[in-house]
This record gives C-alpha cells, sequence and structure tokens, in this order.
C-alpha cells in the first residue's frame, strides 16, 4: 500500500537515508525540519503517516505529537516517534503526547515498513468516515471531529487472553483503576467470549497454552461482530516475525515482553481513543444518513424516503403478485388549529400525530410525511380490506383522545380523513396507487371528513 509519509528531523542526512529507504518500497516521502513546518503540512492534508524525530530545537517531537492529537483536523494521522532514546520513561512520554509508535534508531526496517503500512492501512479505514462526517457538518450537526478528537480513551472493556496466570492478573491490576478487565486463559473460550462481551481492547499472549495466539488474533479480526475490536499482541523476542505478520493482517499494535505497566496502559488507551474516534465518525455519518431521509419536525421520513422506498415495494409487489396497499392521510381542519392556538401549538399536533401512526403500524410500514399534515402509509403484504381495517383503527385512535398542548396546559379536538387504496394489475408506477389513495382521500374530506374512503372500483 503506497502512502505519503512526512519525515520530521532537524538533521538532513537522517532525512535523506529514511527517505531513500521509504523509497525503495514505493512510499511517496515529503519532509520537514521543524515542529511548525511539520503542523502546517499536517494540517494541509499532505500526508497519511507521520515519522517523527524527538530532539529537535525550539518545538520538540513530543510537542509537535501532541499537536497534531490534539487537533481535531490532524488527530486521524498515525504518528511514529522515530528517536534515540530508548528509556521506558522516553517511550511512555511519546505514548502519553498521542504518538501511536515508538522506534528506537537504529531502526529495523522491517519493523519501520510494517508499522508504517499497518498504520497507514488503519487510517485509511477511517478516512471514508472522515470525509462523509466532514460533510455533515453543513447540514447542522455540528462538528464532529471535534467531538471525535476529545475522547479521553478510559472507561473501556478489555479482555485478556493470557495463559500465564501471575502475568495476567498483574496486566489486569495495571488496567483495573481505569477499565472493567476480563482474563480468560483458555484460547478457545476467548474466541467465544470476545463477540458477546462487548469488548473495545482484546490483549493476546503470542504463546498462550493451548492454541496459537497469532491465529486467535486472526479469528478475532475476521468474525463481523469483532471486526472493530482493538487487538494488541503481546510478544517475546523471538516472536518478531509473528509480530510482523500479526501487523499485516490488521492487528493494531503489539507489546513486548516483559511488559511495561506504563506502556500497557497507555498503548490500551490509545486504541481505545482509535476505535471510539472511528465509533464516533460512524455515529456522525449514521446520523446525517437519517437526517437526510427524516422528517425534521415529525421524526418521520420524508418524502424523498418514501419516493425511493415506495418504487422498490411496489416493483417487488408487482413481480411476486402479493397485495400492496397506501394510506394517505390528512389532519382535518388543521389550518383552524394553526390560526386558533399558533403555528407552535400546529407543530406540537403533528409530532404528537406522528406519535400515534408509529404506534398503529407495523414495523414493516413506511410512514412519511407527504407534505404540510399529510402522512403516506405504505403497507407491505397488506390488500385493500386490510388496508381499511387498519385505516379505520388510525381514525378512531386519533378521534378518541384530545391532543395535549404542553405549554398551554389545554387540548385539541383532532380528526383524519383517510384515502385508502391497493395495487391493481394495470398499475404500471407506484404513483398510480398513491393516485387513487389521493382521490379516496378528496371524497372524505367533501364527504363530512372524519373518515376512511376507498379507491374507485
Amino acid at each position: 500500500m503506497s502512502a505519503r509519509v512526512l519525515i520530521v528531523d532537524d538533521l538532513f542526512p537522517n532525512v535523506k537515508l529514511l527517505e531513500t529507504k521509504l523509497a525503495l518500497e514505493y512510499f511517496d516521502v515529503v519532509a520537514a525540519m521543524n515542529g511548525p513546518d511539520a503542523l502546517a503540512i499536517c494540517e494541509k492534508g499532505l500526508c497519511d503517516i507521520v515519522l517523527l524525530d524527538v530532539m529537535m530545537p525550539g518545538m520538540d517531537g513530543f510537542e509537535v505529537c501532541r499537536r497534531i492529537k490534539n487537533n481535531p483536523l490532524t488527530t486521524h494521522l498515525p504518528v511514529v516517534i522515530v528517536t534515540a532514546l530508548d528509556q521506558p520513561s522516553d517511550r511512555l512520554k511519546g505514548l502519553d503526547a498521542g504518538a501511536d509508535d515508538f522506534l528506537t534508531k537504529p531502526i529495523d526496517d522491517t519493523a519501520l515498513f510494517s508499522r508504517v503500512r499497518s498504520l497507514v492501512r488503519l487510517k485509511a479505514m477511517t478516512d471514508e468516515l472522515r470525509s462523509r462526517a466532514i460533510a455533515s457538518r453543513d447540514i447542522g450537526l455540528g462538528d464532529p471531529l471535534a467531538a471525535a478528537a476529545a475522547e479521553g480513551g478510559l472507561g473501556g472493556k478489555v479482555l485478556i487472553v493470557e495463559s500465564r496466570r501471575s502475568a495476567a492478573e498483574r496486566m489486569a491490576a495495571s488496567l483495573g483503576a481505569h477499565h472493567t478487565v476480563t482474563i480468560e486463559p483458555d484460547p478457545q473460550r476467548a474466541l467465544l467470549l470476545a463477540p458477546e462481551g462487548g469488548y473495545d481492547v482484546v490483549l493476546v499472549s503470542l504463546d498462550i497454552e493451548g492454541g496459537d495466539g497469532l491465529r486467535l488474533c486472526s479469528q478475532i479480526r475476521s468474525l463481523q461482530r469483532t471486526r472493530s475490536v482493538a487487538i494488541i499482541m503481546i510478544a517475546e523476542d523471538h516472536d518478531r516475525d509473528r509480530v510482523v505478520r500479526g501487523l499485516e493482517f490488521g492487528v493494531h499494535d503489539y507489546l513486548m515482553r516483559p511488559v511495561d505497566r506504563n506502556e500497557l496502559v497507555a498503548r490500551v488507551r490509545t486504541q481505545l481513543r482509535r476505535k471510539r474516534y472511528a465509533e464516533a465518525l460512524r455515529g456522525a455519518v449514521q446520523a446525517s444518513m437519517e437526517l437526510a431521509v427524516t422528517d425534521g419536525l415529525t421524526g418521520l421520513h420524508n418524502r424523498r424516503y418514501l419516493d425511493t422506498h415506495l418504487g422498490a415495494l411496489f416493483t417487488d409487489a408487482a413481480a411476486r403478485q402479493r397485495p400492496l396497499a397506501a394510506l394517505i392521510l390528512d389532519i382535518d381542519r388543521f389550518k383552524a388549529i394553526n390560526d386558533t392556538f399558533g403555528h407552535e401549538a400546529g407543530d406540537e399536533v403533528l409530532r404528537a400525530f406522528a406519535d400515534r401512526l408509529r404506534l398503529h403500524t407495523r414495523g414493516i410500514d413506511v410512514v412519511a410525511r407527504y407534505g404540510g399534515e399529510e402522512v403516506v402509509i405504505v403497507l407491505p403484504e397488506a390488500d385493500l380490506a386490510d388496508a381499511q381495517s387498519i385505516a379505520e383503527r388510525i381514525r378512531e385512535r386519533v378521534e378518541e383522545a384530545p391532543f395535549m398542548l404542553r405549554d398551554e396546559g389545554r387540548t385539541i379536538a383532532v380528526t383524519v380523513s383517510i384515502g385508502v387504496a391497493a395495487l391493481m394489475p394495470d398499475d404500471t408506477v407506484p404513483g398510480d396507487i398513491l393516485k387513487r389513495a389521493d382521490l379516496a382521500l378528496y371524497r372524505a374530506k367533501h364527504s363530512g371528513r372524519n373518515r376512511v374512503e376507498l379507491q374507485a372500483a
């Protein structure tokens, strides 16, 4: 997988060395010699991953990393700190700043390339979500990137798959202050437990007794219900080849034994942040999709949704020779409600009307605001008699209980007229059904209102 790699180092020979190595692996490379230039490149979206030196004059690498991760526009960028510093405290400082990994000079080429490819692959998975989430800002859903970047990475559910009891208990003790932790020593039971437990992060010992830890990682990664769970491998020095393989098929991170307590906590926090970031973006995308097909006042589906789904239901019913019916409902004398009580009261009546319709329709029915005070209900697998029965029930439920105006503490008596039509053999387009239902509604209005009329024979 090709990607644009930003190398940040104040020493030109270091930049050229990394640039040569990465170019041979078909990566595109851009460079910055200081922190401010690096931040500018990141904000302009000119890179996919950052390889960041720590020891730079002015703004050091830790501060650059912190600013990248705290900026909603750049928080999604993977950052690998590359430095000669090799103390656990330095590693922890980098992870606390938000770094996704920490490579020590001299750099092992295999480790570098596998980590870059892995992080770029993970970033690519969120890029489409980001672009769609950004679009949701244009329809009034706030800033989803800022909300996603604010995630603290605490309060997660963690599964530790480790057959060494003492090692598992030490990890659980380290994580238990901030997360809910489960220990499972058996890999087969872990595979059954992982989809059911709602876990955010799974730590897997590669040398677990009674199974193959790497295969377990692969199985968890491939299951639909655990595909978004963050997986961290626990490995020995002799497992480096297996670590590379794990990163290649989508494992998110790894820890080498002996496991440093602080590094464990930091890496779990990083993975939990990344997982929740993706979930927040998915939520924003889902909200924008729902808003695009939902009427903002009533919460019913809108005309766009109706047009799309009525067409599909019409085609399916005609092809399978199955019944299909439609109702058009119109609140009687709705203009008088607005004129007498005000438009806010009218809106409240519409919302309450929509709530009653939801109570008396099925999950498979399409209930959509057609315009103004009109609502269309499409009834799959319902013939004309069924639709008439449903329409009468709705008409009765609307009439029998007045609508409460909460702010004014008073009620309004409301009735509804309904036109009913069903699919006929000579119908050629979905609009044919709605046209007959609309004519039936017209007759209901002109026959005294508060009644149900069927399509003409």
